[in-house]
Formats: C-alpha cells, sequence, structure tokens
C-alpha cells in the first residue's frame, strides 16, 4: 500500500472518529448540564454559560481533525 492509498484510507476515518467522539461528548455535556439545570434551577445561567464553552471546546477538536485532512492534503501533494 502507498502513502496515497494509506491516506486516501486514515484521513477520512480520522475524521469520522473525531466527529463521534464530538458528538457522544456534546451529548454528554448537554445531558448533564440538563440533569443539573433541573436539579438546580436557579444555577441554570452559570450551568449553561459553563455548557456552551465545554460544547465549543467539544466542537473545536473535530475542527482540528478537519483542518488536519485539508493541511495533509495539500502538503503532500494530493
Amino acid at each position: 500500500m502507498d502513502l496515497s492509498a494509506a491516506l486516501g484510507l486514515a484521513l477520512p476515518l480520522g475524521v469520522g472518529i473525531a466527529a463521534i467522539g464530538s458528538g457522544i461528548g456534546i451529548g454528554l455535556l448537554g445531558k448533564g448540564a440538563m440533569e443539573a439545570m433541573g436539579r438546580q434551577p436557579e444555577a441554570a445561567g452559570q450551568i449553561q454559560v459553563s455548557m456552551i464553552i465545554g460544547l465549543a471546546f467539544a466542537e473545536a477538536l473535530t475542527i482540528y481533525a478537519f483542518v488536519n485532512v485539508f493541511m495533509l492534503q495539500k502538503f503532500l501533494g494530493h
């Protein structure tokens, strides 16, 4: 298997795995935040801000993986 074939297989798989991980993380963050807001409605504002920051970090990991795919394709000439 040459380099271009390996990259053609590995890059989409890497982005897919990153997206699955991000989706699971976002789901767990949302679930935890909703449960916490249900238990302590008076703290909903603080919980919501923390949840949004966590969601942004979880989504950023998938975006970094996606950008890396384009960088590797460009630098390796594919």
